[in-house]
């Protein structure tokens, strides 16, 4: 599905300071330090009316001189658009300015249908936004909500807690956007726009965030060869269903019988051996007890378990950060990949001395020292004569 709507897509626009001309031969390399395009997309006529579907924004970030290899693409999670990598709340350069300083091109974009990609409820379906409680108890200020058992470590929002009032944090929310209701939908029009953007630039790093996880495994899935590693800075999860916070002793959940992510990390098919032809030949079974007392118990494939042998050839490293929603959950996405061969690394920000992070820790106060972290992790798993998984 995702390989015909990528070879369907069109570049409508080429725009943006030191663009080459669509019609140049060899992948797009910037020649100014900043500039944006768009990729992916058709024209579509409904009602004698034509209009855009499917486009891409993209900006980008480059040093006057590459260094690194490959280029990073950096992909926003639920509600938020790329401006989370160009700054943040409380006025300093971003992770985009910081991986440039480091020698990388950076590409940041807006999901289709979202932010400067162009939003349409026509086109996309009905549309949602994220109400200022979700972000404050499980986002920003979790250590007054205490949800769940890591929130209390929460130390690294600009100016204390992520609560109205706190001008960092007025600052992040009049930065969400509403984002298209359907995650399927998303994921459907997402993954081939990346496609498209990885096939203008060429192989390239992968780094999302939050809900772009499943665009990370399925485009590495999808294109393993363009995919020089994923970055999955807490990725969607946890596998096959949603939880919900509760706080108190059972602090966590199961949200309806209905699995959220059908294919356990994606609710796009991906390429399992044996084939699946639906997500029901997936049998999924609850572990009897979670890893540690602040973890959930996970969801995984019933043995013998199906492999992902496309994701196995990309190399990928979940970041989870200490004081997170995220960090009850993240180890079961590495052990659903472990089960199915893929084996990603894990960089848990505590474990290398980076403390009180919470999921939008790109924002945060020490969002430099975690940026680094993942930095050399890249090089570690990218720089020449290092061999794929």
């Amino acid at each position: 599905m995702l390989k015909n709507a990528a070879a369907g897509a069109l570049t409508l626009f080429c725009l943006g300071a030191g663009l080459a001309r669509a019609e140049e031969a060899g992948p797009f390399k910037p020649t100014s330090p900043s500039g944006y395009f768009f990729v992916g997309g058709r024209y579509e006529t409904a009602n004698n009316r034509t209009t855009a579907l499917g486009q891409m924004f993209v900006e980008y970030r480059a040093p006057e001189r590459v260094t690194q290899p490959y280029p990073v693409v950096m992909v926003h999670g639920t509600a938020q658009s790329g401006t989370n990598f160009l700054g943040t709340p409380d006025g300093r350069p971003g992770w985009a300015d910081r991986f440039a300083a480091k020698g990388f091109a950076v590409y940041v974009v807006d999901q289709v249908g979202r932010g400067r990609s162009g939003g349409d409820a026509e086109t996309y379906g009905p549309y949602a936004r994220l109400p200022v409680e979700d972000l404050e108890t499980v986002f920003t200020g979790q250590e007054r909500s205490t949800l769940y058992p890591q929130a209390t470590l929460h130390t690294q929002w600009p100016g204390g807690p992520g609560l109205r009032g706190n001008a960092a944090f007025d600052q992040f929310y009049r930065s969400q956007v509403p984002y298209i209701a359907s995650a399927l939908k998303s994921e459907e029009l997402v993954d081939p726009a990346l496609i498209a953007l990885l096939e203008r630039i060429g192989p390239a790093i992968v780094l999302t965030h939050s809900q772009a996880g499943v665009f990370g495994w399925a485009v590495s899935d999808q294109r393993p060869d363009l995919v020089k590693a994923h970055v999955a800075v807490e990725p969607n999860g946890p596998t096959f269903f949603d939880i919900r916070f509760k706080g108190g002793t059972d602090w966590y959940e199961r949200v309806g019988d209905a699995r959220a992510r059908p294919y356990g990390i994606t609710r796009v098919p991906l390429h399992f051996e044996p084939p699946v032809s639906s997500p029901t030949d997936l049998t999924v079974v609850q572990a009897e007890r979670a890893a540690a007392p602040d973890r959930i118990r996970c969801w995984l494939q019933a043995e013998p378990a199906r492999a992902l042998p496309n994701l196995a050839k990309v190399p990928a490293v979940i970041v989870t950060a200490e004081a997170s929603f995220r960090a009850t959950m993240d180890d079961c996405t590495a052990a659903f990949l472990t089960q199915a061969g893929a084996k990603p690394d894990r960089l848990a920000l505590a474990e290398h001395g980076i403390h009180g992070n919470g999921h939008m820790m790109m924002l945060e106060s020490n969002s430099d020292q975690v940026a680094d972290a993942i930095v050399e992790w890249i090089e570690a798993r990218t720089s020449p004569g290092t061999p794929r998984p």
